[in-house]
């Protein structure tokens, strides 16, 4: 059997995880059931040199330089890493995988298709279920894995299996069933032939894309344009923004999986949990006698069931009962344990209103550092500046505001007009409106900053970039 080629997707939002989960920063990359992020424990997962070969990662282009940071964080050097201009669902990402994959290894080469927000607990399990499921790929099955349902879940599609596929277990897929009432799904789990799809697939590259010229033929078109035209960016591949565009937005499974004759299902229990939701947190998580789960600066006076998560301050609960408290130091989210599938209705009015809450953090990710704003009131604003070794912000000037800057740890190497200078802890600089500039750490040791920002404007778009290691453009000013 030849290596798998892993194919990690991350090109979703989780609105539902709102308030930690957010768009430029989503459940994906947060460490929500351990240390690690969930795309790192994804990849981590697949790291098995023996098998598997370095992942094919497929992001979104707003996440690219973290996702990137975190790939080297955990040592893991990525086959490529696709960048797609907008989100069209999962079957052109797998399009767009499967094409490239052909080209670099062949048309016999398997892909394991995995999204990275996952939590697999039982990894053995997932293991041998991946070693059965390569075999009947191999054979030029399309196939998908079955969780054996251990209750009758209503918000999960299910799988109906249907006749013997090998003499491993393996079965043909009968039908993709909808998500279930209350009434079916227990009927389901009584049946004993049904399965919770968990939207993790392995094809052989040829076979989904012959699949998909029959089933999704323009699917398969636009995103192969969308490749063929594509651009290198440092070490990421950039879709052509039109073709990609132009594709249809579907699903592998209503665009393909549902209609071909060849899907095989490998049934598998691997504690699975697609942490869809923080009700899902809190059944996987840890609890205390009165079945709370807690984590962060948390007291608990008489309360029971509950899920707290104090990610910058205290949270106190006292005789509540099946809530869920999330705090991230610009919000609070309040929610019933049993509502909070709803939680994207917040999201739903935050866009809306034209708030910028369900966006970003206060702690906003850049490919030098991170910055969080401290304090915003007329004409000034503080931000914290973390600026990584080796790390550098753009050459730059504002036409609006002058911004003076205070070395809090470390050392910083500062560009003002045509001077160049080193500052170190309690030194500052200041510069003025429209004057070129540029801060750097080409030192080993990160590098804090206190930024003072005074003007009559102070939005992210109030950038001229002159020089960019990192290879942004005025396309995206607000990158900064």
């Amino acid at each position: 059997m030849s290596k798998i080629v892993p194919v990690v997707l991350s090109g979703g939002v989780g609105s539902r995880l709102w308030p930690t989960s957010r768009a430029l920063y989503p459940k994906q990359l947060l460490p929500l059931v351990s240390a690690n992020g969930m795309l790192q424990e994804t990849a981590l997962r697949v790291a098995d040199g023996d098998t598997f070969l370095p992942p094919l990662i497929v992001s979104n282009d707003e996440h690219r330089f973290v996702i990137a940071a975190q790939m080297q964080d955990v040592g893991i050097e990525p086959m490529a890493h696709i960048l797609e201009p907008l989100g069209r669902n999962t079957a052109p990402a797998a399009a767009v995988a499967a094409e490239f994959i052909r080209q670099e290894e062949g048309g016999e080469a398997i892909l394991l298709v995995l999204p990275a927000d996952h939590h697999i607990g039982d990894l053995d399990a997932f293991r041998r279920a991946v070693h059965h499921g390569a075999r009947l790929a191999g054979e030029g099955h399309l196939v998908t894995f079955g969780i054996v349902p251990a209750a009758p879940e209503t918000g999960y599609g299910y799988i109906r299996r249907g006749e013997s596929a090998d003499e491993e277990g393996g079965y043909k897929v009968e039908a993709f069933v909808e998500k279930p009432d209350s009434a079916t799904a227990a009927s389901y789990l009584a049946d004993g032939g049904y399965y919770w799809n968990a939207g993790i697939f392995m094809f052989r590259a040829d076979r989904i894309l012959e699949e998909m010229e029959t089933f999704c033929p323009d699917i398969c078109e636009k995103a192969r344009a969308a490749l063929g035209v594509s651009q290198r960016d440092l070490d990421f591949i950039r879709l052509d923004k039109a073709a990609f565009e132009a594709c249809p937005s579907d699903s592998i499974d209503y665009a393909v999986m549902e209609h071909t004759r060849h899907a095989a299902v490998v049934p598998v229990d691997m504690k699975w949990n697609d942490i869809g939701s923080w009700s899902a947190l809190w059944e996987i998580g840890e609890k205390d006698e009165d079945g709370n789960v807690h984590l962060g600066d948390v007291i608990n006076v008489d309360s029971r069931n509950t899920y707290v998560r104090a990610e910058k301050g205290l949270v106190a609960t006292l005789g509540v009962e099946d809530l869920v408290v999330v705090e991230t130091g610009d919000v609070v989210m309040v929610a019933a344990r049993d509502r909070v599938q709803d939680v994207k209705k917040i999201v739903q009015r935050l866009a809306e209103e034209g708030r910028s809450e369900h966006e970003a953090h206060n702690r906003v990710y850049r490919p030098w550092g991170y910055y969080e704003s401290l304090t915003q009131g007329d004409r000034h604003q503080v931000k914290h500046l973390m600026v990584y070794p080796g790390g550098a912000l753009s050459l730059q000037l504002h036409h609006h505001r002058a911004e003076h800057w205070v070395v809090v740890n470390g050392k910083a190497r500062v560009t003002v007009g045509d001077t160049t200078s080193t500052l170190e802890a309690n030194q500052s600089t200041y510069i003025p409106v429209n004057t070129k500039h540029r801060l750097e750490n080409p030192f080993e040791e990160p590098l804090s900053i206190i930024e003072v920002q005074s003007g009559s404007y102070l939005g992210e778009d109030d950038i001229v970039r002159f020089d960019d290691v990192y290879g942004r453009t005025e396309e995206n000013k607000a990158a900064e």
